[in-house]
């Protein structure tokens, strides 16, 4: 059984600097879960650590161009062999981010069913996309079924479509939706705090993007041809910035949007972990977060010691 560290929690919580300093006390290199820092060149909206600073490895960052997809399966089956790889090397590999459905592709055995594409549906519902927005069609698929919302971001059209034509098609396989993946001794933990304050630290992030060149670096993007409506674009942040630029908004309604969208979007981070029984929570405002837990790490892994000693045995 190999060890795996989970460092989750809403977006702005302060997830990166935690897992950098729990990397250098177990020889730990971190798995990026964040389904936007797979992108080159999305580096201030993504609010990427800087590898140049940094001799901690880092995995899934930077690995696709802008302008390519990436799917569930594809983020699934690289950090399964990166997990094992840090593993067979004698570290631990670190689980960081807040992409659900990334992290459920892996403590979850996930089903995706073969269904046969009824491209009709489909097409009335890229019509919809194109008309309404991925939220419209997000929403109709959680008052649908919310197990499979709970695994598809709002901001994914494709595989919110894909998830639709399966509900249509009665193909869809609930008992196996969260059927929980035993294959790791796993140590999943989540941070959370009061309310206002993550608020609080969210808006202040904004402000800083905006400041290190937010908008400049989605007008570099256009510039060089990446097309609008690319996944990688659909992201918060880019996406407000596209509508500033082509005059759908004023620069201050684009600020204030960011934010919106970026506080509801950790709201529906937290519902979404929440259902997750397996989580330890922490408190990221306590004044002793790093000693409780490394202490609770250290039970973790003496418990897969000891019972890997006696196995042995």
């Amino acid at each position: 059984m190999e060890n795996l560290l989970i460092i989750t929690g809403p977006t702005g919580i302060g997830k990166t600097e935690i897992s950098l300093k729990l990397a250098n006390k177990y020889k730990g290199e971190i798995i990026s879960s964040d389904s936007m820092q797979i992108y080159k060149k999305l580096d201030i909206g993504t609010a990427k650590v800087d590898l140049d600073k940094t001799d901690i490895p880092h995995h899934m960052v930077d690995i696709i161009e802008a302008h390519e997809n990436f799917s569930v399966a594809d983020f699934k089956f690289k950090a399964k062999e990166i997990i094992s790889d840090i593993n067979r090397r004698g570290g631990l590999p670190i689980l960081v981010g807040g992409t659900g459905l990334y992290i459920n592709s892996i403590v979850y055995n996930l089903d995706f069913t073969e269904t046969k594409a009824d491209y009709e549906y489909r097409d009335e519902l890229r019509k919809i996309l194109e008309e309404k927005g991925s939220e419209f069609l997000y929403n109709k698929l959680f008052n649908l079924n919310k197990d499979m919302a709970a695994k598809i971001h709002p901001n994914n059209g494709q595989r919110i479509i894909r998830a639709l034509e399966i509900l249509k098609s009665g193909n869809e396989k609930e008992n196996n939706f969260r059927q929980e993946n035993e294959d790791y001794n796993l140590i999943f933990i989540g941070l959370n705090m009061d309310r206002e304050r993550l608020y609080e630290r969210i808006n202040s992030r904004v402000d800083k993007m905006i400041e290190l060149g937010l908008v400049d670096e989605v007008r570099s993007l256009l510039d060089q041809g990446l097309d609008k409506n690319s996944q990688s674009l659909k992201a918060i942040g880019y996406k407000e910035v596209i509508s500033y630029l082509e005059g759908e908004i004023e620069y201050s309604e684009m600020i204030d949007l960011i934010k919106k969208n970026s506080r509801h979007y950790a709201k529906r981070q937290l519902t979404w972990f929440r259902r997750d029984g397996r989580i330890k929570w922490f408190d990221r405002e306590s004044d002793n977060l790093l000693e409780e837990i490394e202490t609770y790490i250290d039970s973790k892994l003496d418990w897969w010691f000891r019972r890997k000693d006696d196995s042995i045995r």
